[in-house]
This record gives C-alpha cells, structure tokens and sequence, in this order.
C-alpha cells in the first residue's frame, strides 16, 4: 500500500501513511479497497446513477469490530466519512468524494428466532433478504415496497410500505440496535439501554452512529396477500382520485393503497394499445384473511371502468418485488416529495396536470396512504414526527441520458412548488435528495431541538455528516 490522500473534515486533505493502513487492514475482518482495486468501482456505486463519486478509501466491513476499528481510524485522523448499506438513497450520502466510505455491503445476514418472533439485521442487508427469511417461517417485518432497499437506511428514516397501515413504520418494530457512536464504542440501545439514542435512530437517519445489527418484532404473515394492481385510464383521474381519497376514509388497518401515475409500461396483462400512455394505477395490498380482503378491496376495485384488473391472492415475496423492474439501478433519479394532511381537491389538480406534462417515460408520481396503526403513535415517541393520518407523495422523475437532466429535475420541481401550498410542511427525509438540506428542520418540527442536542451528546464534531445532517447545537450556535 502506498500514502494515500483523504479528504477531512475541514475539507482539506490529511496524508495518511501506508504503514497506518496497513495496520488498520490487519485488524479487519474486512478489506481495505484503494482505488486501484479491483472491487474499488463496485464498493463505490449505488442505486442512483447520478452519483459518481470517488472516496479516498474503503473499508468493506465483515462485522461489528470492523466498524468500531473505522470509525475510531476515520475520528482518529478527522477524516470525511460516509456509511453505506444498500446505497439505495436517493441523496446517494452513502458515498463521499475523497474521503472514507465505510461499506457495510457485506454484512447481509437475518437470523429469525420464530419461537418469540425476531429478526435480527446486519446492516448490508436489502428487504429481499429480509422477507425471504422471514416469509420461510410465515412471518414479516413492516419495511418499503422495493426489495433492493437496504434494511437499514429505510429503518433510520422512519420505513414505511404495505404492512405501515396495520403493523406500524419499521421502527415501530425495531426493538433493539447495536450502534457503533462518534467515539468508536458499540453500545446496545432499546427502551431501557441508552433510551435517548434509541429515539433519536428512530427517524434520525444515520447522524448518531453505524448500527451493526437491528433487532425487530415480527408479525404472522402470508405466505399469499390479496395484492394487486387496477388500472385506469389517466383521463378518468379526476373522478378515479377523489373517489380513491373516499373509500380510503373507512378503509380498514389491513388494507393500504398506493396510486402510481405515469405513462404504462409493456406489461403483459395491459393491452398493447395501451403501452406508452399515460394512465393512473391503484396498487393494493390487504394483509389479513383472503375473503374479508376481497371484500375490504371491493369499494376501490367498483371505482370507474379499469382497464385492468389483476388484484388476487399472490406470495407477500413476490408482490414485494412487484416494482423491483421499474425502480432497477443503473438509471438517473431524482426526487421531490411532500407529506398531505389531506388529499385536497387543489392538489388533485396538480398533481394531474403535472402528469399530462411527464418529461419521458419512466418519471412518474405516486402518492402512499399512511395512517392506521403508524398514526396512532405519539409524535413525540420516536425522532420520526409524521404521524397524523396522512399522504406521502414522492415525485420521481427517472430518466437515462444526461442531456435529460434538467428538463427531468425542473418538472420535479415545479410539480414540488405548485403543490407547497396544500402540503404539511414535514417531509420523509428517505425521500430528500442533496439539494434538500434546509428541510431538514421542518422535516422534524418539534422533535428537531432534542435531535439537535443529542447529536452534541453523542457526534459533536459532526463526524456523521453525510445524511439529512443535524448539526450539533453547539456548532449551530458557533455558526
């Protein structure tokens, strides 16, 4: 190994020498991947292909001492750092330009105990990993609704997906978590061990440390749900939206339903004339008893004349892999969201005018209903604040070419503004991109000020930097 250059926290450049990482390396279990390595390209590269960035150093982690070892050499030296599980999100902070990436890649196992119902997470591992073992013995952990996901990014932003309605956000189901913090000490964090940095991992994102295993309470499950899609055509989206907003005033905890808006891909059930319009597609899942789902899902399946319908009973795996081919890596994204108390007449308008102005093929919007079990939760119980009964709508606009860029990311971001005057004001910080760092605080309303002081307690030196950042208060107040 050579002395390599690393970014620090200053934003200036610390010589480390070979003979250091040459020690370090000797302590890991892991690798340590200089550019020049083979695995380098592949360790730095993540869902979004907008992201290219080069770190200065990767320690590809194989257990929780490879952590503490990292994090301790990346304080030691102060150097820049960035943490990587699945490398699904959209900010694409899981890889930082010049300076330490610790890559957790690696660490993807699930161990389920089914005698008490718990499943324990390393951090490397994608929800496929998790519903595959956790389906084999009939149970499920509430998580998102693409299996490329890591576990672990969606926990620390709160997770929500098919099963939020009945059984909670994934950290409602988190019960325990081993957390690597600032100083390089592993800590066991629940309710009654480090109580304080148990609630701030519960939404906070990755601002308080590297946890090396998750605990979560598992819930009976499947193996078959009654899930599917309903097709509409997208002139018909008015009435479809508000009869939508409707049936969901009564809908049971069992039952979630999505709408996706965008121009149809060639699936097999729709009609070839169909492919490349633009249409509005409900996306359902009753996680209960087949029968009371098939009547649960009557009153949004009677709604208009579909040009499909193919809901009916399917393996819970499966339907979690249902988007996985229009969400592949490899493809430019970037994202707008906002949360809705209300699906107003107002936004409807927008959202439906946005959608007749798509800029290509694969952008698309969909608004998650929330609420149920999630809602019924104090706001104040974990650092993830959302919880009246509410709609999540995530602008994706999904594109391949560069020269698609802006007219990509300006149609997101007139969609964002026409519909700011209808939203909350909260955001889910999983579906923040770079350029989003001023909402950080609204994203988090009342909970931001604990947040910020136990981010002082537990990363003074904001050495948890790359995320939806929490700054110590300390260094608010310097500032």
């Amino acid at each position: 190994m050579l002395d390599t250059n690393i970014v620090n926290l200053d934003t200036g450049i610390t010589t480390v020498n070979a003979e250091e990482i040459e020690a370090l390396a000797a302590r890991l279990r892991g690798r340590v991947l200089e550019p020049s390595d083979v695995s380098y390209d592949e360790a730095r590269s993540v869902w979004n292909a907008m992201i290219d960035r080069r770190p200065g150093l990767i320690l590809r982690c194989a257990g929780a001492s490879d952590v503490v070892h990292a994090v301790r050499f990346a304080r030691e030296h102060s150097l820049l750092l960035s943490v990587r599980g699945g490398g699904h999100n959209i900010a694409g902070n899981a890889v930082c330009d010049g300076g330490l990436l610790i890559d957790l890649s690696q660490m993807r196992s699930v161990r389920v105990d089914r005698s008490i119902q718990r499943a324990w997470v390393e951090p490397g591992a994608l929800l496929a990993d998790v519903d595959k073992e956790t389906q084999a013995f009939g149970l499920a952990v509430p998580t998102g609704i693409n299996s490329t996901t890591g576990a672990a990014g969606l926990t620390l932003g709160g997770g929500f997906g098919w099963l939020a309605r009945k059984y909670g956000l994934t950290i409602d189901n988190l019960m325990t978590a081993d957390v690597v913090t600032a100083d390089g000490e592993l800590l066991r964090t629940s309710l009654t061990e480090n109580s304080d940095l148990f609630w701030a991992i519960r939404g906070g994102g990755g601002n308080f440390g590297v946890v090396t295993t998750f605990e979560f309470q598992l819930h009976q499950l499947g193996p078959q749900v009654l899930a599917g899609l309903v097709v509409h055509p997208f002139a018909e989206a008015s009435t479809v939206l508000r009869k939508y907003r409707e049936a969901l005033e009564s809908a049971a905890d069992e039952l979630t339903c999505w709408v996706v808006m965008r121009q149809a891909p060639p699936l097999p059930f729709l009609p070839s004339e169909w492919h490349g319009k633009e249409v509005l597609v409900l996306a359902m899942c009753y996680c209960g008893d087949l029968e009371e789902g098939e009547k649960a899902t009557a009153h949004l399946r009677s709604i208009g004349v579909p040009i499909a319908d193919v809901v009916g009973p399917t393996p819970f795996t499966a339907w979690q892999q249902a988007f996985d081919p229009l969400l592949a890596p490899g493809a430019r994204n970037y994202w707008k969201s906002h949360d809705f108390t209300e699906l107003s007449d107002e936004t409807i308008d927008v959202l439906i005018d946005a959608v007749h102005r798509l800029p290509g093929p694969e952008c698309e919007v969909f608004i998650g209903h929330v609420g149920g079990a999630a809602g019924r939760i104090a706001n104040d119980a974990t650092a993830f604040p959302q919880r009246s009964s509410h709609y999540v709508m995530n602008v994706h606009a999904r594109w391949r070419e560069i020269r698609m860029d802006r007219p990509c990311i300006d149609w997101a971001r007139d969609l964002f503004e026409a519909a700011r005057p209808y939203a909350a004001g909260t955001a889910y910080i999983n579906f923040m991109p770079e350029d989003e760092i001023e909402r950080v605080e609204a994203a988090y309303g009342s909970n931001f000020q604990r947040l910020m002081e136990l981010k002082r307690k537990y990363d003074p030196l904001n050495l948890f930097r790359m995320n939806q950042n929490i700054r110590p208060i300390a260094e608010i107040r310097a500032a």
